[in-house]
């Protein structure tokens, strides 16, 4: 018997983690950490359900923390197979576990100095060495790869970051699909994922699962730069280092050469986001399949024109206030952790200033207290009065909305017997399976956290 356990992203939004076990193989697909409300989050501190030693091998969707960050902690509990992705996850997933251990590292620093940790002496959940281990487990793969045990798995585009994928695993003649994260059909930089084979069951993600994009207003915020610019402020953009900090350049590049906004110094300060940049010029350069052709072979599509990188952490304190007007991008985008800490510590207690949230914000999060419209939030165990103007702008979202998840469903030849909806809100699934069951006639469920069905 094949069977499939959902230990993760089943009833929340992170932690994507789902074991097929069949015999005495025991392959997981994704390992991501669990974020947002403390109660998922302690969750990162439990004992793996399994001996993480059986474990036959990983497969990544792709380098999303929440789809990857929990894989040091695995190998420190003693996992020590193959980790299988595609080139460009191997690349980006060792830049976003190297950063991760060493916040990891610097939060227990920061919680024993100030003593809010629950924990004496407060520890890492992983470190350096962790992570170092488990990228040298990293096996690239490009179209098929053979399993332990006989099993094979193809991943295929996915359109949502540089290097996603979804994977297709195979087993004695089952097909089982597993979405990871699906891309927009409108990134403004990788092409939209590619259509679903025919398969049993598949496992789709429900992020906007209950909601529709609408366009990105560039006017709107255009606006809100030249506003921000106009009263002496600054515009701090919280941002996913990894492609949201390329979509924003790329964006703001756009506006600069319109002339809708003015001419700003714009910062980014982030080591992960300056690492994955050098990743994505790299692939413009390269001419990589995965971006739009119109991406490839102008001019630099990530330089709105006065375009500063800080790199050493002096710079980085020296810059937290930048005093003149400027676009400030730092990570990380729901503002959980990282340098962007820092300038919220700073620029939010003054109206003057501009906080733009780029994308969905986990239940929570910093990011999404901000959002939900918080007079006061906790950085480093004190309270920040929040005066700064606060505006989300959810179409920068690299996530497939409800109708774009429905019709790339819909392509598959065939219906598939079950699909369940993980990786999103209650609301979100429950809406999501709702029209799959009655606009594609299919059976779809919402998985618990923790439950084992039979594939």
């Amino acid at each position: 018997m094949t069977s499939l356990t959902f230990l993760g992203a089943a009833g929340t939004v992170t932690g994507s983690k789902f074991l097929v076990e069949q015999d005495e193989q025991r392959i997981l697909i994704d390992c991501g950490l669990f974020q947002g409300d403390a109660r998922w989050r302690r969750r990162n501190w439990d004992p793996f359900p399994v001996n993480p030693a059986s474990l036959s091998a990983v497969v990544l969707t792709h380098a999303h923390l929440d789809h990857c960050g929990y894989l040091p902690s695995l190998v420190r509990q003693g996992f020590h197979g193959p980790v299988i992705c595609t080139p460009g996850t191997a690349e980006v997933a060792a830049i976003v576990l190297r950063d991760a251990a060493h916040l990891q590292v610097e939060d227990a620093e920061h919680a024993r100095e100030g003593g809010y940790s629950r924990h004496d002496p407060p520890l890492p959940l992983f470190d350096t060495a962790d992570a170092e281990r488990a990228i040298g487990q990293f096996r690239p793969s490009v179209g098929q790869a053979e399993l332990p045990g006989g099993a094979t798995v193809t991943l295929h585009r996915a359109g949502h970051i540089l290097g996603s994928a979804f994977a297709v695993l195979e087993q004695d003649d089952r097909r089982l699909l597993v979405s990871g994260d699906l891309g927009r059909q409108e990134h403004p930089l990788l092409l939209p994922p590619e259509l679903p084979p025919a398969v049993d069951t598949i496992l789709v993600e429900s992020t906007y699962g209950d909601r529709r994009h609408q366009p990105l207003d560039h006017a709107r915020l255009a606006r809100l730069i030249s506003a921000t610019a106009a009263r002496g402020g600054v515009v701090l953009m919280p941002a996913f280092a990894i492609d949201r900090t390329a979509v924003l350049l790329h964006e703001l590049t756009g506006l600069a050469h319109d002339r809708l906004i003015p001419k700003l110094p714009v910062y980014v300060n982030s080591p992960m986001a300056l690492a994955a940049l050098n990743v994505y010029r790299a692939a413009v350069d390269a001419k990589s399949p995965e971006l739009r052709p119109e991406v490839v072979g102008g001019p630099d599509p990530f330089d709105p024109g006065d375009l500063r990188l800080v790199h050493s952490v002096e710079e980085s304190i020296r810059i937290s206030d930048p005093g003149r007007p400027s676009i400030v991008i730092s990570a990380s985008g729901m503002a959980t952790g990282g340098r962007v800490l820092y300038h919220l510590a700073r620029l939010l207690p003054s109206a003057r200033n501009t906080v733009v949230l780029p994308g969905f914000q986990v239940p929570g999060t910093r990011g999404r207290a901000l959002l939900d419209g918080a007079r006061s939030v906790k950085i480093h165990g004190r309270y920040v009065p929040v005066r700064a103007q606060v505006v989300g702008l959810p179409e920068f979202s690299a996530h497939a909305d409800s109708d774009e998840l429905i019709g790339w469903l819909s392509a598959t030849p065939r219906a598939p017997e079950v699909v369940h909806v993980v990786h999103g809100e209650d609301h979100a699934r429950a809406e999501l399976v709702r029209r799959i069951q009655d606009e594609l006639d299919w059976t779809a469920v919402a998985p618990s956290h923790l439950e084992r069905i039979r594939l």
